[in-house]
This record gives structure tokens, C-alpha cells and sequence, in this order.
């Protein structure tokens, strides 16, 4: 875990298990402080706006009304300088910052756009002849906290999301010592080793094994699997899972941040964090627009001076283009959509680790499969039976049943799968024998049952179908013999089953003329049975795991953009070369945390999800930044007078409007972003 302990560094005295959850609560907490400040401010900045909008000269001379009184200006200033100090603070601090590290930036504009509003008003009233801009001061300042307050209120929606895994975990367990003494004990206080106990219906506390016990265990919030699991001792259990019916002892194997729902908490956290690129970029414009406001600004002055215009006239000029360049808009144009595309992106139970990957995931040309659980669903399934003439399918599938359910062979669980898929109730064998490396041997309902390898078969002599076996062979597939009284009942072909949704994943990716390849280090003929039944593009068997890595990097070299998706601790170095590393939720520790986006669910077809929600996002983002950065590139000449000549002049207040707009339309177009 090593990302951990560089996002940790200043909470080393934490050591103890639980400093995760505080380090978060921490987090959290901070982050809804920030965001009732800004409310705060902005609600009694706006009650402040009122009067002055009352009390503005060139607010009433605009709607034709005279309510001016003795010392009315003095009045105004006083209610300015507050907004100014009040609402203007959050602003102003981050100058200071900015200016230290050398980097002016977004809160450098906003700055000084209220500083120039706000020392030249105030100089109006203290005899400098010219209009007053308080009122625009006051606007500017309410619309630039209302943006951040709804900035920060959706980069709280996807912190909300931490929050929600945090309330996963419970905050006790019942710990059993050796004596058999039960009693309650904080999480952080478990070591490895330890035995807690779980009730049935209880939250799992930590990712152990059981000991002792049998239940089914809901693991939906975890995995995306919707079944419960049934779990009995020896099985791995995960903290947050909920227990079902049964009463169990769990053996502690994982604690605090080594806990599955801890990476999952800590990728949360690493996809908040991990800064987007062309968030960067509104930021690097936000900088631009600094120097060009100032030199604007600056040859606004001068060029009304050396036309011969008064001081005050050009002065007042040079106000409205500093005051219009503050490009509000464009601070929110890329958080905005980014707060929307990571909300949008949970709740399709995808969650993005490296943002600047997933914005790039809209370029991708072909996208690599691994496949043993993440095409195909990790277990084996019946694909063909070939039943004898005159024997009855679901008998032979009872009786085969009713043998296998004694066995624990992968090949076994298979069978008896499907048979209880098919509702075919299996009966007790009444003797039981393995058949070492041949099959197995038993008496069903007072009939001799076999079920048998194909060696066993040649061995006997027992003639069979050869054709259909060979064919069911050249696909990969394991086959097996049912001898009933020593008579071949029929054959049942096996192979990992093919999960229903790379299906669909597959042929959406065609459709977006994206290839589809697999990369697995299983045999040949599997890997092309399989591509075969999914039509992928291109297949590479029996790949080890660095040649995984190897051929990415080939494929990077013939120049395509390139998504790795796999889930197991093989596929990490290829996940980690990839443009994209995709990992599949139900996967390792290791796949995930090389990964650059995580499916949840574990379903193929999300991968189609991540590429569409990265082409719309980046689409939102451009249209955000070109509507705020073009609202500038207009207005600021206009500012400036270059349409006097021809009575054109942008008024401050006209300004101000314009300005507000631009945020406004940014905001709502970033929430009108949709997959």
C-alpha cells in the first residue's frame, strides 16, 4: 500500500487501525465546513446587495427614480466595505496563496477584478469625480460565492460517496477469547489471528476466514454480486459483506487500511484527488487572462490618455475591462463537469482512480480482454450434452447430479449447478467410491452409476460418438462419460461459461469501431472457442504474464490507443502499461490497485459505459471553456471602447449582466451532462 502512506503524512501519529476512518471523518468534515462557509457568506452578502442596489445612483438613474438623501454615498461605501471584507475574504486569501507560490491562477483574477471595483468606488466618493461601482462590486462578489458554493457542493456529492463506504463498516465487533467469552471490542482494537463473533443478519466487521459456521453472505455493496453467497469454514469473508441466517466464527486476516473496503475507500479518495487535465487547463487560462487583464487594463489607461480623454474617463475605462475579465465562468466550466461526471460514474458502479486516463478513454482504438473471469465467469458450466436414444436428459442429469454433488471437482460443482438451475432434485447415493484419476462410482436409486473419463471409456472399449467427441475436444472443452448398468447414457461437455455480458460488451465496441481483443494464458483451443462465440478481432493464447505486459506495449508501439481489462494479479503489469487499466471489481487487491478505472459490478459492458461517459464529458468540458473563455475574448475589447467611435460603450453594469450569464449558462450546461 504504498500511494497510503504519501497521502498520510501528516497523520503519522495516527497509527492505530482506525486513523482511516478518522483521517476521512477529518476530510469530510473540513469539506462541509468549507461548504456552509461559503453559503454563509453568500446568503448575508446577499441581504448586504439589496440596499446598495437601492441606494446605487446608477441603479436608480437606470430605472428612472430619485431616492437620494444627505450622506447617502457614505452609507453605500460603508455597506460596500463590508461585502468587500465579508464576502470578498475567501478570495482574497487565496491571492495571497497564489501570489506565493509565484502562480497566479483562478483566485488572482477574482481578486483583482474586486480590488480595482472597489478601491476606485471608494475613491469616488472621496472626491474623485466618477460613478460609483459598488453595485457591481457587490453582484460580482454574491455570483462568485454562489459559484463556489455550488462548485463545492458537487465535489461534495462525489465525496459523499466516501462517506457512504465509511458508514459500510461497523464500528464493533464481538470479539471470542479463548475461553469462549464473548465480548464487544472497537474494530481497531482487532489484530490478525483474532476470532470475532457474527450473528446472523450483522454487518461482517473485518475480512477474515471462517472458522467454524455455515451461512449465506449478502456481498452486493462489495462485488455486484446479486446472489447471496453461500460461505461455510475455510471460506474468505469480507468486512461490510451482511451475514445471513447463519451464526459464524471469522479468523481476522485483514485490519484497517488492508481491508478490501479500505481500497476501495482509498481509490475513492485517489479518483477525487487525482487533478484533471483540462481542469489544468481552465487554471493555466485563469493565468493568461490575469496578464491579459492587467495589460489590457494597463493600454486601456493610456490609449484614452494619449487620445486626450480625462484621466477620470479613462480610469473608469480601464475599471469596467479589469472587472469584466474575471472569468468566473470559466473557474466552473471544469469542475463543474467533472463533479457531474464522477457522480454520474459511481452510481454506474464505475469508479475512476486516474482521471486524466479516463478522459483520455474517449481515444481508445482497441480494447484487450483478459479472459478467465472477466469474459467468462471464472467456473464451469454444462455448453452440450449428447444423449443416448431413448434416455431421458433430465434423468441422466439427476443421476449424474445426484453422483457429482459428493465431489468437490470444479467439473462436479458444474454439473450440479446447472442441475439445480434446472430445478432437477438430486437423491442420495446409496455407496460412493472414487475411481482414482477415471471418475467416480455410486448407487442411485438402486442403479449402477458411472461417470467416467474418456480414457476409462477406451479402456473398456465401450464404443461412443467419436466424431462429436473430437469435435467438442477441438473447442477446449472437457467432456465426460454417464455409464448407467454399465451402459453409456451419454456425454456432457464442459467449459468456462461465458458470461452474457461480454456478449453485448463486444458487439457495442464493433459498433463504436473499437477492436476487441483477449489476451489469455490458457490453452489455444479454449481461447478460441470462446473468441469465436463472442467474435473478437484477435485472440493470443497461453501468454504468460509479462508477455501480457509485452504485448500492450506492442500494440502502443503499432500506435493504438490501448484498454487493458482483467482481474487478476497476472494481468496487473499489463493493466499498468495499458492507456487504460480496467479492473474488474470482483478481481485481486493487485489488478485494482494498478488499475485506472475499477467496474464495480464486474460487467464487461461497462467498459463501453467508461468510453461514451469520456467522449460526453470531454465534449461538456470544451463547450464549458469555450463559452467562458469567448464570453472574455468578446467583452474585454468591447470594455476597452474599441466600438466607441460608433457609440457602442459596454457599461459596467452591462458588463456585470453578461458576466453572470456566462456563469449561469456554464453551470447548467455542466449539469445537463448525461451518458
Amino acid at each position: 500500500m504504498e500511494k497510503h502512506s504519501t497521502t498520510h503524512t501528516n497523520h503519522e501519529h495516527h497509527n492505530h487501525d482506525n486513523s482511516e476512518q478518522h483521517d476521512h471523518q477529518h476530510h469530510g468534515h473540513n469539506h462541509s465546513h468549507m461548504l456552509d462557509d461559503f453559503k454563509k457568506r453568500f446568503y448575508i452578502s446577499l441581504i448586504f446587495t439589496i440596499p446598495i442596489l437601492i441606494l446605487s445612483p446608477m441603479i436608480q438613474s437606470f430605472l428612472g427614480i430619485e431616492w437620494r438623501f444627505s450622506g447617502d454615498q457614505y452609507v453605500l461605501f460603508i455597506l460596500a466595505t463590508f461585502i468587500f471584507i465579508y464576502g470578498g475574504l475567501p478570495f482574497l486569501k487565496g491571492l495571497k496563496d497564489e501570489l506565493k507560490e509565484k502562480n497566479p491562477g483562478m483566485m488572482t483574477l477574482i481578486s483583482l477584478a474586486i480590488i480595482v471595483a472597489y478601491v476606485y468606488s471608494s475613491l469616488t466618493v472621496f472626491g474623485l469625480s466618477g460613478k460609483n461601482f459598488f453595485w457591481e462590486l457587490a453582484t460580482l462578489i454574491d455570483i462568485m460565492l454562489l459559484g463556489h458554493w455550488i462548485e463545492m457542493r458537487s465535489v461534495m456529492g462525489a465525496s459523499n460517496a466516501l462517506e457512504e463506504l465509511i458508514k459500510m463498516m461497523p464500528s464493533e465487533a464481538h470479539l471470542v477469547d479463548e475461553n469462549g467469552d464473548v465480548t464487544d471490542v472497537p474494530i481497531s482494537d482487532l489484530k490478525e489471528g483474532d476470532h470475532v463473533l457474527v450473528k446472523p443478519g450483522e454487518k461482517i466487521p473485518v475480512d477474515g476466514a471462517i472458522v467454524k459456521g455455515h451461512s449465506s453472505i449478502d456481498e452486493s455493496m462489495l462485488t455486484g454480486e446479486s446472489v447471496p453467497v453461500a460461505k461455510e469454514a475455510e471460506d474468505e469473508v469480507i468486512g461490510g459483506s451482511i451475514n445471513g441466517e447463519g451464526s459464524l466464527t471469522v479468523s481476522v486476516l485483514k485490519t484497517g487500511e488492508k481491508s478490501y473496503l479500505s481500497q476501495v475507500i482509498t481509490m475513492v479518495r485517489e479518483a477525487q484527488e487525482s487533478k484533471s487535465k483540462t481542469q489544468d487547463l481552465s487554471n493555466r487560462a485563469a493565468k493568461w487572462l490575469f496578464y491579459v487583464a492587467l495589460v489590457a487594463g494597463i493600454t486601456t489607461l493610456l490609449i484614452w490618455l494619449l487620445l486626450g480623454y480625462e484621466f477620470n474617463y479613462a480610469l473608469e475605462r480601464m475599471v469596467t475591462v479589469m472587472v469584466i475579465a474575471c472569468p468566473h465562468a470559466l473557474g466552473l466550466a471544469a469542475p463543474l463537469v467533472v463533479a457531474r461526471s464522477t457522480a454520474l460514474a459511481a452510481k454506474q458502479g464505475l469508479l475512476i482512480r486516474n482521471r486524466a486516463s479516463f478522459e483520455d478513454a474517449r481515444k481508445l482504438q482497441t480494447v484487450v480482454f483478459d479472459k478467465t473471469g472477466t469474459l467468462t465467469e471464472g467456473r464451469f458450466g454444462i455448453t452440450d450434452m449428447e444423449i443416448e436414444e431413448g434416455i431421458n436428459q433430465e434423468e441422466i442429469m439427476m443421476l449424474a447430479g445426484s453422483l457429482e454433488a459428493q465431489s468437490e471437482h470444479p467439473i462436479a460443482r458444474g454439473i450440479v449447478e446447472d442441475a439445480k438451475q434446472r430445478n432437477i432434485k438430486l437423491k442420495s447415493p446409496e455407496n460412493f467410491e472414487s475411481l482414482t484419476g477415471k471418475g467416480l462410482q455410486g448407487m442411485v436409486e438402486g442403479k449402477d452409476i458411472k461417470i467416467v473419463s474418456p480414457g476409462y471409456i477406451k479402456e473398456q472399449g465401450i464404443e461412443y460418438q467419436v466424431d462429436k467427441f473430437q469435435d467438442l475436444s477441438k473447442q477446449g472443452k472437457t467432456v465426460v462419460f454417464v455409464l448407467v448398468e454399465n451402459k453409456l447414457a451419454g456425454m456432457i461437455a464442459l467449459a468456462d461459461k461465458i458470461r452474457q455480458s461480454a456478449k453485448h460488451a463486444i458487439s457495442e465496441l464493433n459498433s463504436l469501431e473499437v477492436k476487441s481483443m483477449m489476451l489469455t494464458g490458457d490453452n489455444r483451443q479454449v481461447a478460441n472457442w470462446v473468441a469465436t462465440e463472442l467474435g473478437l478481432d484477435d485472440v493470443f493464447a497461453e501468454v504468460l504474464p509479462h508477455q501480457k505486459a509485452d504485448k500492450i506495449k506492442e500494440l502502443k508501439q503499432e500506435g493504438f490507443k490501448v484498454a487493458m481489462t482483467g482481474d487478476g494479479v497476472n494481468d496487473a503489469p499489463a493493466l499498468a502499461n495499458a492507456d487504460l487499466g480496467i479492473a474488474i471489481g470482483a478481481g485481486t487487491d493487485v489488478a485494482m490497485e494498478t488499475a485506472d478505472v475499477v467496474l464495480v459490478k464486474s460487467n464487461p459492458s461497462d467498459v463501453v459505459s467508461i468510453i461514451s461517459l469520456s467522449k460526453a464529458t470531454y465534449r461538456k468540458m470544451i463547450q464549458n471553456l469555450w463559452w467562458a473563455a469567448g464570453y472574455n475574448i468578446v467583452t474585454i475589447p468591447l470594455a476597452a471602447g474599441v466600438l466607441s467611435p460608433i457609440g457602442i460603450v459596454l457599461s459596467p453594469a452591462v458588463g456585470a449582466v453578461l458576466m453572470s450569464l456566462s456563469t449561469v449558462i456554464v453551470a447548467i450546461n455542466a449539469r445537463f451532462l448525461k451518458v
